[in-house]
C-alpha cells in the first residue's frame, strides 16, 4: 500500500493481482494536481496492470481535478491499457453529466 496525503487529500493505494485500486479521499484541485500527477503517474504507465480510480471518498473535484483525469483515460486508452472508476459520489457524478464527460469514463461495479 502507498499512501500519499496532506491536509485536504489523501490517496491509498493497492495493488494485487495485476490491478491497482487508488483510494481518493477529499479535495481534487489546483493546491494538489502536482502532487497528484508525480504520484499516479508510474501507475498511469503501466500499461501490464488495471488501474482503477475509487472515488467514494471524494468530497470535491475541480476543473483541474476532472482534467487529470481526462489524461489519465487519454494516456490508458492510448495504451490499450485497462482504466476504471468506481464508487463515485453522488454530486461527483452530477459534475461529470453536467460536464458531459461521464460517457468517457468506464464505470466499474463493486468487487
Amino acid at each position: 500500500m502507498i499512501t500519499n496525503k496532506n491536509d485536504k487529500f489523501a490517496v491509498n493505494t493497492i495493488c494485487e493481482n495485476g490491478s491497482c485500486t487508488i483510494y481518493m479521499h477529499g479535495e481534487l484541485d489546483l493546491s494538489v494536481a502536482p502532487d497528484f500527477r508525480k504520484m499516479i503517474e508510474p501507475f498511469v504507465t503501466d500499461q501490464n496492470t488495471k488501474l482503477i480510480l475509487n472515488l467514494k471518498e471524494l468530497e470535491y473535484i475541480d476543473s483541474t481535478g476532472i482534467g487529470i483525469l481526462l489524461s489519465i483515460l487519454k494516456a490508458r486508452n492510448g495504451m490499450n491499457a485497462e482504466f476504471y472508476i468506481e464508487e463515485v459520489p453522488g454530486q461527483i457524478q452530477k459534475l461529470f453529466d453536467m460536464t458531459g464527460i461521464t460517457k468517457f469514463f468506464t464505470v466499474q461495479e463493486n468487487s
